[in-house]
């Protein structure tokens, strides 16, 4: 596939975190092998004819060249960039960060390394939300939208790099707090046309 991507409204992102500690876990969960194969290549395979790039953000180098061993890049039907974490140890919301200012188009859907039962249908069904909003959030109750939100299988437009920047440098880490700040379109998870089990991650080795 080439590697070339034009900077357009029709490109469609997917950031995947795989910055994270993985203390509970005990291991580095992206590269733990589940089902014969390691665990970030479900998500990557679950992506095939459904995004143009992913961006992988990983906290070192060393975790980069490791995934770039294991990841053969040919496999998958999009480009895919092993990009660093610019700030380390600062939870989800700076990968978010770094992810939105490497992607090529104007929207990024961001996943967890840890779960791999997202389907074709849900991503699909994300992307047919985006409009004008900032965020396009799944969540359990409409009533407690922000309470009962999914913001680790969102979708975020790179225009809130700078609100982002914001919070982080007066150290508020928390994402739901993020969402809070920005344009945010909920979409209940109705088990219809999206199912609970899309948000199912794996923490810890009782998980599997």
């Amino acid at each position: 596939m080439s590697n070339s991507i034009e900077i357009g409204e029709n490109i469609k992102s997917c950031i995947i975190l795989c910055g994270g500690k993985s203390s509970r876990m005990g291991q580095d969960k992206g590269s733990m092998i589940i089902q014969n194969k390691p665990m970030i290549k479900h998500i990557l395979t679950t992506l095939n004819h459904q995004i143009t790039e992913a961006i992988i953000v990983l906290n070192d180098q060393e975790r980069i060249a490791k995934y770039s061993k294991f990841i053969n890049t040919q496999e998958y039907t999009y480009t895919i960039k092993f990009v660093e974490d610019k700030i380390k140890d600062k939870g989800p919301m700076p990968g978010i960060m770094t992810g939105l200012s490497e992607i090529n188009g104007k929207y990024a859907l961001v996943l967890p390394c840890d779960s791999p039962f997202v389907s074709k249908e849900y991503i699909t069904t994300i992307f047919k939300e985006i409009d004008n909003h900032q965020a396009i959030v799944p969540c359990h109750d409409l009533e407690n939208k922000l309470k009962t939100s999914e913001p680790l299988h969102s979708i975020y437009s790179r225009e809130i790099i700078p609100e982002i920047e914001k919070l982080i440098s007066e150290d508020i880490l928390h994402i739901k707090g993020l969402i809070e700040k920005t344009d945010a379109k909920f979409v209940l998870i109705d088990n219809k046309k999206i199912e609970k089990k899309e948000f199912r991650n794996l923490n810890r080795p009782e998980d599997i």
